[in-house]
Formats: structure tokens, C-alpha cells, sequence
């Protein structure tokens, strides 16, 4: 079957070109109307006619791909059969080809009629241009018209003038005066004249360089525009290139502002200066004056005549007012900007010898009261503090501390100790003392932040005038911190400090209070201090030479400084020797004539065995293996250590030794290992704890991250400790002294308190309180112990030796000493007596506590007055450790 086709009237989206009716085969073909053909037959892209650009498939028609163009109108109207196959596929291939070639040449139509769109917004662009460019300078023609019309009109007067004074003159109706007048003014004419062309240059120069910024400006958006337009890839604009640098320049330069403030401001006086001088009959420094004025103040124009003056003058002060709101703006800007500043703790601290603390932490208070204590013997100090914090923040926080600053003031800045810029705004070069303060949470990171901070310390270019005290988290991190700060750093371990001191309390009850009163500025504390009259002197001499002082040491200088704690007594004094001693403060203590002390007689009383004990230890943390070898040291061969924690016990033995600890070297305690949680009562009751001697309450490490949550802890654990002991113990009629009744259930802890010690660590000073309110708990160490060694340390960094061997398993010692080792009952002697007397022991007395007292007097006063003692009395002393 042969299909055929026949020329359509008009073009067709449909397919029926493709299958027509079955009439259009038989019915005879009507006269065809005049072809309309959307393309040429002929081809435009080849020199082939047999190529030619064939028709779009909108055409109803259907030819052959071979037919050429000579045939082109006898196509329409004759009909073809149906080619063969392989000539039908090349004619599908064709129409398909047809179909492209339809799509791209529509395509080019739009991007034609988008260019062309382009074009007419370009020529709309232009014209907007031309017609404000026109405008511009028929206003700026008309006015310099007008003032060259007024200028001849003024001279055409003036001639006028000058003829008829010529007139007067000759009919001698002048006088001399007036004929000089008349001269002059001639001569002022014949000036003004000269002038004239001189005041037209400069209303044009002033008319012109007004007009080019606005030109300039134009002409950027213009080509910024075309730019855009014309570019098909992505450039830069010049309007955003100008914007840019403009930016740039403002940012970088901090006086950029002001300076181009003045430049308008200039700009302004001198545009309106020559535009004046051409409108006017003034001088041209009397019209930059006028100008000034106008711009200083935009009321002054009111009284100008003319059109042009009145014009130039209104345009004047239009302009002045512009400055002044810039410049009134950049006032504002700057006071704002420096207010916020000082709220936000931007700016730098000009101070020295001040005491500088990096870093924020509940220890915070109690290091800053402790400071303002030191401090009350001069008056008062300053003390900086530069946290990661706001400084409203901060300065509210201190604001609520319950304590008198005592005349210290204390200053607050935002920023971090590990960037320079803001060490140096705080002086720090300047300070006599640094303490960095570890962090509230983990402890490796809290350290390493200390390392860093360190780092930065020694990195100040301008040096440190002072030393840095650093409070670490864990001990094995004090010998990187040393290494890299070297002399200039000391050191304090917060949980290595509490736990030894824990240790100490637990053998001898009652040094808590004593460790209280030496390391708070608040009583009696260390200070070392050289005294030139005192040389040549024995040290048994010098320990009765101050009144006031206890002396305790000798800071030897041919030892480099070595601080030898309770020296021999045939010890003399060298030339540049200091000493040690406890004193009320630095200014309470000056030696004195040796008094007469009767020289007391040696007791042979045998000192009392140490006795093995059985200590509880509940709790977890990082150290707990130093508090082990402590322990071990301190304690009595046979001694048991249980330990009751929640870590589990097949993996406790691999911490600690992880952590340090070498079993094999434990000499004089057996540890004892039990499994559970310290506030559940039901797993307490399976201890024994009516048995032991001592139990220390740590601040367990699972909760170290808050302070409240671990006091909680501790206090749940002690008063479920103290239940228990309570009703396993009978009950007798007398209860310890305090206000509460034997039936309470307070009244019944305190009872079980004296058949044990509970040591308890507390972390917030408030929770201290409390517990030493209901005395439910004897002895209660807390971190303010750490905040007063801290300030100790920060107040002279040598303290830190002596606190260091007090603190260690070898050396001196305080300790607690019954009153039989150096008198009998009844016996009456002075403080210095029984000092002599301990030094036949090698101990050094520092204070005395009373059968009926509850706190121990450190370094009491009237020495040299005779007193009868008690066997029940104690003494507190300086003895190497047994």
C-alpha cells in the first residue's frame, strides 16, 4: 500500500499527515492557494543544493529527502508512492533530523529576541542618562546665565556712576574728601571689574566639581550594568569592586571614619567658599569663613540676599547638616563602643604588683577572702581575675560572696589565658603573683588547659615579674608542669593536699582545725624573713627570741635557699640565713632581748607504740593509689585498709596498679576489698562498721564533675554511716556536749562519733557548715583547705617547700601530742619551758590545746607567763615522722 500526500492549507501539529482519510486518496486534488513557507528552500549553510535546509515539520506536506529544489512547487501538488524500506527509515531519519533543525533555529529566535531585549533596556538606560545629564546642566547653564546677567547689569551701574562723579567733579560740587572716595571707589570698580572673570572661574570650578561625583557615579552603575548584561561569564561588577575597597578601607583603618569626616567637611567649606566667592561681592577668605560658618551652623544662612547667594548658602548648610549627623553619629558609635568595652571586660588593665587568677572555680571565694585578708595589713590590693566569662557575670557572682574584702578590690576581664593579646591586658608581666586554677570537671583536661596556660605564661615577651602558682588535678601531671614553667612555677595538687591531710586527720583527731588555722591568713601562718641581729646566734636561742613568733626553720642560703624545717639546736645563724616562723602576720613579730626561762629537766617517758588500725575507705577516685602508699607509710604494721566503692573488684586490682601502685611494696597495711554502692543502707550494714577506727568519706569520681552532687553523696553516706553506728551501739546516759537531746537522732550520731572518725571530703563550703553545725561529723576537709594553700603559695612562693614536706611521707610532721611526754600533773611552767622541754625530744611546740577548749591555740601569747597544765591538756608540735 502506497501512501501519498497532498499540500495542506495551512500548517499542522497533528499526525494525519501521516495517515490520511481514505478520501483524500481518491478525491481529485483541489488548486493549491499560494504556498506559504516559513523557510527557504534553498540551502544558506552549504554549497550543495542536494544539502539543503530542509523544511519544519510543521508543514503538512511530505516529500522526499532527494527532491531539489527545482522541483520544489511541483512537490505540492504531485503525489509519490511509497519509497522502499530502506528508503523509508532514511526518511524517518530526515524528518527527525528536520524536527532538530525546527528547535534550533526557535531557539535562536528567542536568544535574538532576548539580545534584542538586552539592546532596548541598554538604549532605555542610555536615555534615562542623557535626559538627567541634560537636565543637570540646563539648571547649572541657566544659573551661570543669570549671575554673568547680574554681574553685567552691576557694571553697566557702575559705569553709570563714574560718569556722573566725573560731572560733579567738574562742577566742583565734591569736596576733597569726596573726590579721594570717588577715586577710590573707581579704583574699586576698575578692580571689580578685573575680578569679575576670576569670580565666573570659580562659581563654574565649584559648579564642576560638584557635578563630577554624581557623574562618576552614573557612569559606574552605567558600566556595571552593561557589564552584566553583555558578559555571559560571572565577573566582578565595578560598582562592587568600589563598594569593596571603600569596605576594606574602612575596616582596616581605625581612623578611617574621622578622617573621612574631615575630607567632607572640607570638601564642603571649600565648594561652598568658591561658589560663594562667585556670587558674591567678598573675598575668597571672607567667603571660606562665611562657608564655615555655614556649616558649623545652619541657622547663619538666613541672612543672605540674592538668589544666588541664598542658593549657595541654603546648599551650604544642607550640606553641614549632613556632617553633623555623621559626625554626631560617630560620637555615639564611639562612646557606645567604649562602653561596651568596659561592660564586656575589653579593656586593659594598667596596674602592678597586683595578684592575677586565671581561670574560675568554686575555689575560687575562699582564695579571693583569704587575699583580702593578706592583704588588710596594707590597706587593701588588687587582685584581677580573667575568665572565659562575661565580666557582668562575674562581677555579680563575687557580689554575692558573704565576706568583707577588707578594703581589696577586685577587677574582672573576659578572656582566654592561651592567647597573649589578652595576657597582656591584663598587666601580666606587671603581677607579683599568677594563680591558674584547674577546671571543674575532668581532670586530664583540666591539666593539660594548665600546661597550655603555662606555656603562654613563659611565652609573654616582656617577661614575668612575679611566679606562677598552678593547682592541678592529678600528680602525675606536676612533673610536665615543672619542666616546662621551671622555677618560676609551683604547684598544688588539690586531691593529692586533701588526701594527705584525710590521712593525717584520720591518725590524729583534732589537726584538721590546727591545719585550718596555719594555712588561712586568719590566725597564725608561715613566714620566712631575714633578721641581721640575729646572726652568729644558736637556734636554741632564737627559738625564745620573738615574743610573737614561733621559729620553726632556717631558710639556709648556702644551701641555695634550702629550707631546713626543726633544725638542730647548735645550729648558728649565718650572715644571709632567714627564718621561719608562725606568725599573726608579716609586721606582728620583731626579735627581742633573750628572756630568762628556767631551764626545764629532761622526763624519761617512753613515747607510745603506734598501734595497728583498721580504716574504711569509701569512695573512688583517680589517686586513691598515692593515698594507699601514704597510708602504708604512716600507719602501724597489721593495719587493715578496706576499701568500698562501686568499681568492680576483678578490675579494681588493674586500676591501681595502672595507676602506680606496687603491691609487693606494701609493708605495714592488708587491703580488703568489698563491692557496693556507699548510699545504699543495705550494702553499708554488711560492713563492720562499728569496728573501725577511722573511715574517710572521698568525693567519689563519678560525680567530681558537680560539687553539689558530691557533697550530696558524702553527706548521704555519712549520715547512713552514722545511723548505723548508732543503733549498734549501746546507748549510754551521757551524750557528747552540744545542744541537742540524747533521744534525738542527731544526739545518737554523736554518740557513735566517739567510738569513730569520719573524715569527710566536702567540696562546698556551704555543706561544711552544716555538717559542722550538727557536729555529726568531727572533722570535715573541703577545698577551701586548697584555696588557703593557694594563697599561701601565691603570698611567697618559698611556703610551698614547707608545706610540701609537711605534707610527705618522710621528714617533719605536725602532730598532736599528749601533755605526760612533757610535764606531770599539776606542774606549773611557761609556754618557753615546755618549749625547751620538747627540744630535748627534737620537737618544736607551735600551740597548746586545753582539757576544756575545742580548738588549739597557735602560737599563744605571754609566752613567758607561768601557767598549771594538765595530763588531759595537748600539745601541737613539729616532729619528724615516726
Amino acid at each position: 500500500m502506497s501512501l501519498d500526500s497532498q499540500d495542506s492549507p495551512s500548517p499542522s501539529f497533528n499526525r494525519d499527515w501521516f495517515f490520511p482519510s481514505p478520501s483524500f486518496f481518491h478525491q481529485s486534488p483541489p488548486k493549491p492557494p499560494k504556498p506559504h513557507r516559513r523557510f527557504s528552500t534553498a540551502s544558506k549553510h552549504s554549497p550543495d543544493s542536494n544539502l539543503s535546509n530542509p523544511p519544519s515539520f510543521r508543514s503538512s506536506s511530505s516529500f522526499s529527502p532527494t527532491t531539489t529544489s527545482k522541483y520544489g512547487r511541483l512537490r505540492r501538488r504531485m503525489e509519490f508512492p511509497r519509497a522502499p524500506d530502506k528508503y523509508s527509515r532514511q526518511h524517518q531519519n530526515d524528518f527527525v533530523l528536520d524536527r532538530k533543525l525546527a528547535v534550533s533555529n526557535e531557539k535562536k529566535q528567542s536568544t535574538e529576541k532576548l539580545s534584542s531585549g538586552s539592546l532596548g533596556h541598554r538604549v532605555r538606560v542610555r536615555w534615562n542618562l542623557a535626559i538627567t545629564v541634560a537636565i543637570v546642566i540646563t539648571a547649572l547653564t541657566s544659573l551661570v546665565h543669570k549671575n554673568f546677567t547680574l554681574h553685567n547689569q552691576v557694571i553697566v551701574l557702575q559705569d553709570q556712576i563714574l560718569k556722573l562723579n566725573v560731572r560733579l567733579r567738574a562742577c566742583n560740587m565734591l569736596s576733597n574728601v569726596d573726590i579721594f572716595d570717588s577715586v577710590t571707589q573707581e579704583h574699586d570698580d576698575i578692580g571689580y571689574g578685573s575680578d569679575n572673570g576670576l569670580k565666573n572661574l570659580a562659581l563654574i570650578v565649584s559648579l564642576t566639581l560638584l557635578s563630577i561625583p554624581v557623574l562618576a557615579f552614573k557612569y559606574i552603575d552605567f558600566v556595571s550594568k552593561s557589564r552584566s548584561s553583555d558578559s555571559a561569564l560571572e565577573e566582578v561588577l565595578l560598582n562592587k569592586q568600589l563598594a569593596y575597597r571603600v569596605d576594606v578601607f574602612l575596616s582596616v583603618h581605625p581612623y578611617a571614619k574621622p578622617l573621612a569626616l574631615l575630607v567632607a567637611t572640607l570638601l564642603v567649606i571649600c565648594l561652598g567658599g568658591l561658589a560663594l566667592f562667585g556670587v558674591t561681592d567678598d573675598s575668597l577668605a571672607d567667603c571660606l569663613w562665611l562657608s564655615w560658618t555655614f556649616v558649623a551652623d545652619s541657622g547663619n544662612h538666613a541672612n543672605s540676599e540674592g538668589i544666588g547667594p541664598r542658593l549657595v548658602s541654603v546648599s551650604i548648610s544642607f550640606g553641614g547638616m549632613l556632617i553633623f549627623a555623621m559626625m554626631l553619629g560617630l560620637v555615639s558609635d564611639a562612646i557606645s563602643e567604649k562602653f561596651d568595652s568596659l561592660r564586656k571586660g575589653r579593656s586593659e588593665v594598667v596596674e602592678q604588683n597586683h595578684t592575677l587568677i586565671l581561670g574560675w572555680s568554686d575555689k575560687l571565694g575562699s582564695l579571693l577572702n583569704q587575699l583580702a585578708i593578706a592583704n588588710e595589713s596594707l590597706g587593701g590590693g588588687i587582685v584581677v581575675v580573667m575568665a572565659e566569662r562575661d565580666k557582668e557575670e562575674m562581677e555579680m557572682d563575687i557580689a554575692k560572696m558573704e565576706f568583707d574584702f577588707k578594703g581589696t578590690s577586685v577587677i574582672c576581664r573576659s578572656g582566654s589565658p592561651l592567647i597573649l593579646a589578652d595576657l597582656k591586658k591584663v598587666s601580666v608581666s606587671k603581677a607579683r603573683a599568677i594563680v591558674v586554677l584547674a577546671e571543674d570537671g575532668n581532670a586530664d583536661q583540666s591539666d593539660a588547659r594548665a600546661l597550655r596556660t603555662v606555656l603562654s605564661l613563659t611565652g609573654v615577651k616582656e617577661g614575668l615579674k612575679g611566679h606562677i602558682v598552678v593547682e592541678l588535678s592529678d600528680l602525675d601531671n606536676e612533673v610536665l608542669v615543672k619542666l616546662v614553667g621551671g622555677d618560676l612555677v609551683e604547684t598544688v595538687v588539690a586531691h593529692d593536699v586533701i588526701g594527705r591531710l584525710m590521712i593525717q586527720c584520720a591518725r590524729q583527731p583534732g589537726l584538721a582545725q590546727i591545719w585550718e588555722d596555719i594555712l588561712g591568713f586568719e590566725n597564725c601562718e608561715f613566714y620566712i624573713k631575714r633578721w641581721p641581729q640575729l646572726h652568729g646566734m644558736q637556734f636554741e636561742d632564737i627559738l625564745i627570741s620573738f615574743p610573737d613568733a614561733i621559729p620553726c626553720g632556717i631558710k639556709v642560703a648556702s644551701c641555695s635557699g634550702k629550707i631546713i624545717l626543726n633544725p638542730e639546736d647548735s645550729y648558728v645563724l649565718q650572715e644571709d640565713d632567714e627564718i621561719l616562723v608562725i606568725a599573726e602576720d608579716d609586721d606582728s613579730y620583731a626579735p627581742a632581748a633573750l628572756p630568762t626561762v628556767k631551764e626545764a629537766t629532761f622526763m624519761h617517758i617512753a613515747r607510745p607504740a603506734r598501734m595497728p588500725q583498721k580504716i574504711l575507705l569509701c569512695g573512688w577516685r583517680r589517686d586513691i593509689d598515692d593515698m594507699i602508699v601514704v597510708l602504708d607509710a604512716f600507719l602501724a604494721p597489721g593495719s587493715e585498709l578496706w576499701m568500698f566503692n562501686d568499681v568492680p573488684e576483678n578490675e579494681r586490682e588493674k586500676k591501681l596498679i595502672d595507676g602506680g601502685l606496687d603491691f609487693s611494696r606494701l609493708e605495714n597495711i592488708q587491703l580488703v576489698n568489698r563491692e557496693g554502692n556507699a548510699v545504699i543502707r543495705r550494702q553499708l550494714e554488711s560492713l563492720p562498721l562499728h569496728s573501725f577506727d577511722s573511715i574517710l568519706i572521698l568525693a567519689d569520681e563519678s560525680v567530681e564533675d558537680s560539687a553539689i552532687q558530691a557533697d550530696s553523696r558524702s553527706l548521704a553516706t555519712l549520715l547512713l554511716i552514722r545511723d548505723i553506728q548508732s543503733k549498734r551501739l549501746p546507748m549510754v546516759n551521757q551524750v557528747r556536749r552540744g545542744s541537742f537531746s540524747q533521744g534525738s537522732w542527731i544526739g545518737e550520731m554523736q554518740q557513735a562519733s566517739d567510738k569513730s572518725v569520719i573524715i569527710s571530703e566536702i567540696l562546698d563550703p556551704r555543706t561544711k557548715n552544716l555538717l559542722c553545725t550538727s557536729k555529726i561529723s568531727d572533722y570535715v576537709l573541703s577545698n577551701e583547705l586548697v584555696s588557703m594553700a593557694l594563697a599561701m603559695v601565691a603570698e611567697d612562693q618559698q611556703i610551698n617547700d614547707v608545706l610540701e614536706e609537711l605534707f610527705a611521707e618522710e621528714g617533719n610532721e605536725l602532730q598532736i601530742r599528749q601533755a605526760d611526754l612533757y610535764l606531770s600533773e599539776g606542774e606549773e611552767m611557761s609556754f618557753y619551758e615546755v618549749l625547751l622541754r620538747a627540744r630535748q625530744r627534737r620537737e618544736i611546740v607551735i600551740g597548746y590545746r586545753a582539757a576544756n577548749a575545742e580548738r588549739a591555740v597557735i602560737n599563744p601569747p605571754a609566752k613567758t607567763e607561768r601557767r598549771r597544765w594538765s595530763l588531759k591538756d595537748a600539745f601541737v608540735v613539729i616532729a619528724e615522722k615516726e
